[in-house]
């Protein structure tokens, strides 16, 4: 099932895990509007689309303000003529542990990874429903989001922020027949040959190869590929019917995560009381309490890293490559 004739802007797609969503939409048909803060990356990105034999535009603007959301909408419409396809992909890094963690961190995160999803898509979706057209909204969580991660409190936030933000996107674009749903995407990228943990992986992708089955199968760790496939479906007619799910992406696993739901349940007529709470809690909940972060298999003896002791096997969650550096002067995000 073609996407041509469709047309989708791709935020964040100069170059990574963006990059590889924009060419394989142009693969299946689309025309896309390509986005980057770097014009010489933009350009780039548009001339490896034309070079596959498909259409691209490029818009050179940091995204998050509603004003650079309109730009891309507008370059979508007068390079080809209407928009179809949003995939807010856009994002940077600002790691610190809490107390370390600036007001300017947390805000300048915020504005590109939760603005910039929530502009874009209130864009793309006033365009959708002026016009008629049953659109699709793609937007990028992360492991993080979902499990919390060390050092990623505006990270974990953004992206969480952003799942909950489609779950209710769903039920306002349900009577317009558009979509939004959210990718989990876990990959290679340039931040993660960082991470020694997948040092055998990364150095297998870069010598062209297959990575081992160990992180493929085991821990659904992959290339930037391996999630395209899942987006460009997400963008196209045969995902009419699938609206508000995260679904993970990565190597040779695909995963639809819960949303979430009460894990135990207990009543005491009257309510629960502090003295109750301190009597009860631990025999009723004390072993079915939830753990945070993920948790990583040991990798196997011929997959350590050449400089890790063989102990290191809890790395950081792998996140999504973030191709949009911020502004010299990020716009503060307001945070209730």
């Amino acid at each position: 099932m073609s996407l041509s004739g469709k047309v989708a802007i791709v935020t964040g797609s100069g170059r990574g895990l963006g990059l590889a969503y924009a060419r394989e939409l142009a693969r299946q048909g689309a025309a896309v509007v390509v986005n980057d803060v770097d014009a010489a990356v933009a350009a780039e990105a548009v001339r490896t689309i034309e070079s596959d034999g498909g259409r691209a535009a490029a818009v050179v603007a940091p995204v998050g303000s509603s004003e650079v959301a309109k730009q891309l909408v507008r370059a979508a419409v007068t390079e080809f003529g209407r928009l179809d396809i949003l995939v807010t992909n856009a994002g940077i890094l600002r790691d610190k542990s809490l107390l370390k963690m600036t007001d300017e961190d947390f805000d300048a995160v915020i504005n590109v990874h939760l603005r910039g999803t929530f502009t874009c898509a209130r864009e793309a979706f006033g365009y959708f429903k002026e016009h008629g057209i049953a659109g699709r909204i793609i937007t990028i969580g992360s492991p993080t989001g979902q499990r919390g991660n060390f050092g990623q409190t505006n990270y974990a936030a953004a992206k969480a922020g952003i799942v909950g933000m489609v779950r209710t996107w769903a039920l306002e674009m349900k009577k317009a027949g558009v979509t939004a749903n959210a990718v989990i995407p876990v990959a290679a990228t340039a931040m993660t040959k960082t991470v020694p943990y997948f040092q055998k992986a990364v150095e297998a992708d870069e010598r062209g190869e297959a990575m081992p089955a160990f992180f493929r199968h085991d821990l659904g760790f992959g290339t930037a590929e391996d999630v395209a496939g899942l987006v460009a479906f997400l963008a196209s007619d045969a995902a009419a019917a699938i609206t508000g799910q995260a679904i993970g992406a990565g190597g040779d696993r695909l995963q639809l995560w819960t949303h979430p739901e009460a894990s135990a349940t207990e009543y005491r007529e009257g309510g629960w009381g502090y003295q109750d709470l301190i009597e009860n809690f631990d025999a009723l909940f004390g072993n079915k309490l939830q753990g945070v972060g993920e948790e990583f298999l040991p990798l196997p003896e011929e997959l350590q890293p050449a400089t890790a002791q063989p102990e290191q096997t809890q790395p950081a969650t792998a996140r999504p490559e973030q191709t949009q550096p911020a502004p010299a002067q990020p716009e503060a995000a307001q945070v209730g």
